[in-house]
């Protein structure tokens, strides 16, 4: 019961602040609909209950499952094993992943069908799947992070170079929608699992990140190639109209459960199945122990539906609208000053945040607390929003310009900062662009869109997930600069101290 109160606390202390400067805004500059606002209440607080009941759910059944596989596969000591069921579950806790399947059939939409959603999803399950497998891989064979992460960003540069601006900007949305709610939990869990087996302390604490950021570049790679073959001219299309029903509240929100609810039992299935075969194979759990983690993956489901459930039912309509009306002022300052708020507000609100800032505090013995992760993480997308919407105001900031010296810098740092922050920043860059920055901050970022004349819906709106990806990892690689030079300084003055006391020692 304190678990779920501790848990509940912190929820709260997420998901208000951004109600805060909703209501404010609302009595202020930027009125709402008296409908449009009651759905945003009612989101608001579905939200809270579903995300306290998912986070607990979590710990109680999709980590020791995820634990326990990465465990499994890794004492067999068999490499077959390893690489086909890394594929295998890759492929498919990518492909049942709710955040990519809602991003694909907007690109399918928007392209009127250039793109198909089917396409889509697979190219970037069978990238991710692939990229996964090779990142364990490299956690048994003790491969450096910052050589991986040259290779696969060198290669999706040379890619790049090949793309146009359109399959670049979906590729890099690709991988923030692909690592979401389920498949980041998991994946942190599988490594955590496999790099437990070493034993050397540090190398297995660092390794427990990292598989996330990996996995991600293969869900980049595969839009990229995909795009080769599709053709390199522009993807045309528009954004198609959304058509408002006239239900009341209620009705509204029971129109969208259904359909919630069966994607929710979707994205769960192939790990429900992957715990079963383990345990018939592998595990052979006492019954106890598969109530407890049966119990923990029930919880998992009813918080993701009731998280989902008050996301789409009043959030995204009002993201969008405070867009429209900010964007509509004269004064351009207060939606960039908005965006940046947001931006700081709604990464605290998002599950697979809540879920890596937990992982960093346990693998590394509480040396890198929680909150200063979360501050770090607030400020790099706090950033990112107020890029995005700078981006829409100014025609001649292209996305490029953010990415590849972004991305570029994150490479760089990773030869100077410690494996751990290399890790823990390039999986924080796919867990920030989680279901909340997808929908209230990318409706928000549309909704300037809407309003700007010389401004692209589709590519401006498609591109902000790309920078809310990109500057965690630099984020977190500056404080692992930061606490790398705390730790030098303080070796430094114990060997000084240690000096001088000997000295002292030696004169008597």
């Amino acid at each position: 019961m304190n678990e779920l109160t501790e848990k509940l606390k912190e929820v709260l202390a997420s998901v208000l602040p951004i109600t805060f400067i909703v209501l404010v805004l609302n009595f202020t500059i930027a009125p709402l609909e008296t409908d449009m606002l009651v759905a945003f209440l009612v989101g608001s607080l579905l939200v809270i209950i579903g995300l306290t009941a998912f986070l607990f759910g979590i710990d109680q059944g999709l980590e020791p499952i995820g634990h326990g596989v990465g465990t499994a596969i890794t004492h067999s000591n068999s490499f077959a094993l390893l690489i086909t069921v890394s594929l295998v579950l890759g492929f498919f806790i990518s492909y049942a992943e709710p955040d990519l399947h809602i991003l694909a059939k907007q690109v399918s939409s928007v392209t009127s069908g250039q793109f198909n959603n089917i396409l889509m999803v697979v190219v970037v399950s069978v990238g991710l799947a692939v990229m996964m497998t090779l990142g364990m891989l490299r956690i048994l064979r003790d491969v450096r992070l910052k050589y991986v992460f040259t290779a696969a960003y060198g290669l999706i540069f040379i890619l790049s170079l090949f793309s146009s601006p359109d399959f670049l900007a979906i590729a890099f949305d690709a991988s923030g929608a692909a690592t979401g709610v389920i498949t980041v939990p998991f994946i942190l869990a599988l490594a955590a699992g496999v790099s437990s087996m070493k034993k050397d302390s540090k190398m297995s604490e660092a390794d427990s990140f990292g598989l996330v950021g990996i996995s991600a570049t293969g869900a980049i790679l595969g839009v990229l190639i995909a795009g080769l073959f599709i053709g390199n001219g522009k993807l045309t299309g528009k954004l198609p109209e959304t058509e408002i029903v006239a239900t009341n509240l209620l009705q509204s929100y029971l129109l969208k459960l259904g359909t919630i609810a069966k994607d929710a039992i979707i994205t769960l299935l192939p790990i429900i199945i992957t715990y079963f075969l383990f345990q018939i194979f592998s595990f052979k759990q006492k019954l106890s122990k598969v109530l407890d983690i049966t119990r923990g993956m029930v919880i998992t489901y009813l918080g993701l539906v009731i998280f989902l459930l008050g996301i789409n039912g009043g959030f995204m309509d009002v993201g969008a609208q405070l867009g429209i009306r900010l964007a509509a002022m004269e004064s351009k300052i207060p939606v960039l000053v908005v965006a940046l708020l947001l931006g700081l507000t709604t990464v605290l609100a998002e599950p697979a945040v809540h879920v890596l800032t937990y992982q960093v505090e346990d693998v590394t013995g509480g040396s890198v607390k929680r909150g200063l992760v979360f501050l770090f993480l607030s400020v790099a997308v706090g950033t990112s929003i107020f890029m995005s919407a700078l981006r829409i105001l100014v025609p001649g900031i292209k996305l490029w310009m953010y990415l590849l010296p972004g991305f570029g810098l994150s490479v760089l740092l990773a030869f100077f900062v410690p494996d751990l922050f290399v890790g823990m920043g390039f999986d924080a860059g796919c867990v920030a662009s989680g279901p909340m920055t997808a929908t209230f901050s990318l409706a928000f970022v549309q909704g300037i869109a809407e309003q700007i004349p010389t401004a692209d819906v589709v590519a401006d709106g498609f591109g902000m997930i790309a920078i809310v990806a990109m500057t965690p990892i630099i984020a977190l690689e500056l404080l692992g600069a930061i606490y790398q030079a705390k730790l030098r300084k303080a070796s430094k003055t114990a060997a000084q101290k240690e000096l001088s006391t000997g000295g002292s020692h030696e004169h008597e």
